[in-house]
């Protein structure tokens, strides 16, 4: 029986060049998805937690630009500095 099946390899209509450009796609987008879900999440804890609505706001903000900008270019950097920022606020917020 396994001499009849057909190898990756060989078959015909496999594209697999096509199939990494698909992954690589999905797993950058999977990772800007989070960076920013988790921006929200910080900004949400900023003005709902801790009282500073317009900071929490301004993340917020400035997800919606990461998104973008990660969904335009194909780079997660700027939504990372987004949320580090966010993080650092959160924590110079938190403790002061």
């Amino acid at each position: 029986m396994a001499a009849h099946e057909v190898q990756y390899e060989t078959a015909t209509g496999n594209d697999y060049p096509e199939h990494e450009a698909t992954y690589a796609a999905f797993v950058h987008l999977t990772l800007v998805g989070i960076l920013n879900t988790l921006t929200v999440v910080v900004a949400l804890t900023l003005g709902g937690v801790l009282d500073h609505w317009a900071v929490g706001t301004g993340f917020v903000l400035l997800a919606v630009v990461g998104i973008a900008q990660g969904l335009l270019s194909g780079s997660a950097t700027l939504s990372a500095v987004i949320f580090a920022l966010a993080a650092l606020s959160l924590l110079f917020y938190g403790l002061g």
